[in-house]
């Protein structure tokens, strides 16, 4: 029996596994995360795209643990605001940013503006690297919207109870997992990764 191919997502979140375990398992892959490695790094994401911060999340873990690493950046951008917060998303709202913080500053940002000018979308950029930290493939992808008002469900995580997917009438944050999956930038990037990955690695 042929060894499983081991695939390291950059990430050290194993929930962020869920779909892709799906998607590769059945082809003979073994998932982690950094999780299982003490000697990965904290990488400093110093990039001013997705497409940066991704490279350098994929290339240097992969340098550091000697694995085939898929690492990813996403984040949301407003076209109002345009294009913020983007790759900041996470630390919109300042040192010690959390949720609710930047959630918070977003609707702030947008008090008056009517919802026919709210539209936003998030992006991912997905990016694979080899053992030597050399960016193989990558894909980016995305998940149109608006900024609602006022939140509404308490799925997901970051700005989802804020973003609306307007044909289905409901926030990230008010959506099943399972239908999230289908229609996320996130997921979206990384199924269109997979057949590169798998003709990579054979």
């Amino acid at each position: 029996m042929a060894a499983k191919k081991i695939l390291v997502m950059g990430t050290r979140n194993r929930k962020k596994l869920g779909e892709l375990i799906d998607l590769l398992e059945p082809q003979g892959f073994e998932l982690r995360t950094l999780a299982d490695y003490p000697n990965s790094l904290e990488v400093e994401e110093t990039g001013t795209t997705f497409t940066e911060n991704a490279a350098l999340k994929a290339t240097q873990q992969a340098r550091a643990i000697g694995e085939w690493v898929l690492g990813e950046d996403s984040g949301l951008a407003v076209d109002f605001l345009k294009g913020a917060p983007g790759v900041y998303s996470a630390r919109f709202s300042g040192d010690g940013a959390t949720d609710a913080s930047n959630n918070q500053l977003l609707l702030e940002k947008l008090k008056g503006v009517p919802l026919d000018k709210r539209t936003a979308h998030y992006v991912c950029h997905a990016t694979l690297s080899d053992p030597a930290g050399n960016i193989v493939a990558e894909a980016e992808d995305y998940c149109r919207g608006r900024i609602l008002e006022t939140a509404a469900g308490s799925g997901g995580f970051g700005y989802d109870p804020l973003f609306e997917v307007i044909e289905c009438h409901q926030t990230f944050g008010e959506l099943s997992p399972a239908v999230k999956s289908v229609l996320s930038h996130r997921s979206r990037a990384i199924r269109a990764l997979v057949p590169k990955i798998i003709a990579l690695m054979k």
